[in-house]
């Protein structure tokens, strides 16, 4: 036993990396589109710019620290600290669905009373029936019966966002759609062709932190007033060095909310302080756009379900996390191309 916890020093030690970076660029979970002017239809920074030796070595610490929770996780030490984690977050797993009820109301209510938004601070609206949707919406959450309205409500206005703002744009908020799917399928208790509601907003959360990611790399210049606002944020790092890092750490835990049960558990409770954290800096204005995500959040923290296949293999990670960056990177810039005309540098 003790030669096995030795051999696994090493990984556990890359695994304490990840956390010490997350307190770095808690601040970054920060949505900058909120806060700062920007230019969606600039070009991103060139790849050249992005895939440097500070880049590289940051998706090394970051890959070393999600294999090492994926070789702690098929350890029976990993397999005790889920039953653990199984009871103290069992009151949580019975009222995930309240949860999402209430949270979904409070955030609606919310962006009504905020006025003048879609879904997001930057996605304006003068309509007011924009308005009426958001309180239909709030109300539907009172009854199962009423649910998948409330589905279709969030599906009719995120599609309006995309309408008057773009599919780029709105690939920002993916998670709309998976917190639509998930009301739907709990209103009408059903799954999706024998996937879990929580399976579905779990992924779309995942593939929203990391296309935010992206932004972090691609346009960095966004997030430099807020850090000249706030210089206490890098903690003495170099700005770009900063949000390399911040990126990083985003991708690299948003991931993980896509693998195995207890690294997507681990990785929920690193980002619901980091969007918590954000609140003190920023106000309102970020508690209000982060209530659903960080629901959903909570919600994986309670979920002690999930396929254990992929413990058995945990070095298909590598190839996995590889394959996720270099996708998500390519859809970025070659969509941002297509739809915007800025060449791939």
């Amino acid at each position: 036993m003790r030669k096995s916890l030795k051999s696994l020093q090493p990984l556990m030690a890359a695994a304490l990396a990840l956390p010490i970076y997350a307190l770095l660029v808690e601040s970054a979970s920060a949505h900058v589109k909120w806060f700062v002017n920007y230019n969606i239809n600039a070009q991103p920074r060139g790849l050249e710019d992005v895939l440097t030796p500070n880049f590289e070595y940051l998706f090394g610490l970051s890959l070393l620290a999600l294999l090492a929770g994926c070789l702690f996780e098929g350890t029976n030490i990993g397999a005790a600290l889920q039953r653990a984690m199984d009871r103290v977050t069992d009151p949580l797993r019975d009222r995930t669905e309240l949860l999402f009820r209430a949270g979904t109301a409070f955030f609606f209510i919310s962006i009504w009373a905020y006025g003048g938004v879609l879904l997001t601070p930057e996605l304006k609206t003068n309509s007011p029936l924009i308005g009426a949707m958001q309180l239909g919406i709030a109300a539907g959450m009172l009854s199962r019966r009423t649910m998948p309205l409330s589905a279709l409500g969030i599906a009719v206005i995120y599609a309006i966002g995309t309408w008057e703002y773009g599919i780029f744009h709105m690939a920002d908020y993916p998670i709309f759609l998976g917190i639509a799917v998930y009301l739907a399928l709990a209103g009408l208790q059903r799954d999706f062709f024998g996937v879990k509601a929580i399976d579905i907003v779990r992924w779309s959360a995942g593939i929203t932190l990391m296309w935010a990611s992206i932004e972090k790399w691609a346009y960095p210049e966004w997030t430099y007033p807020l850090l000249a606002q706030h210089p206490g944020m890098t903690l003495g790092f170099d700005s770009e060095f900063y949000m390399r890092a911040a990126g990083a750490v985003e991708f690299a835990l948003a991931f993980s909310l896509v693998w195995t049960p207890l690294v997507r558990r681990v990785g929920a409770i690193m980002l619901t302080p980091m969007f918590l954290g954000a609140v003190f800096t920023f106000g309102k204005v970020d508690l209000i756009g982060h209530t659903l995500i960080v629901v959903v959040l909570f919600a994986i923290i309670g979920d002690d379900r999930g396929r254990r296949d992929l413990v058995r293999y945990p070095y298909l990670l590598p190839v996995g996390y590889a394959a996720a960056l270099a996708l998500f990177m390519a859809c970025y810039y070659l969509s941002h191309t297509v739809l915007y005309g800025t060449p791939i540098t």
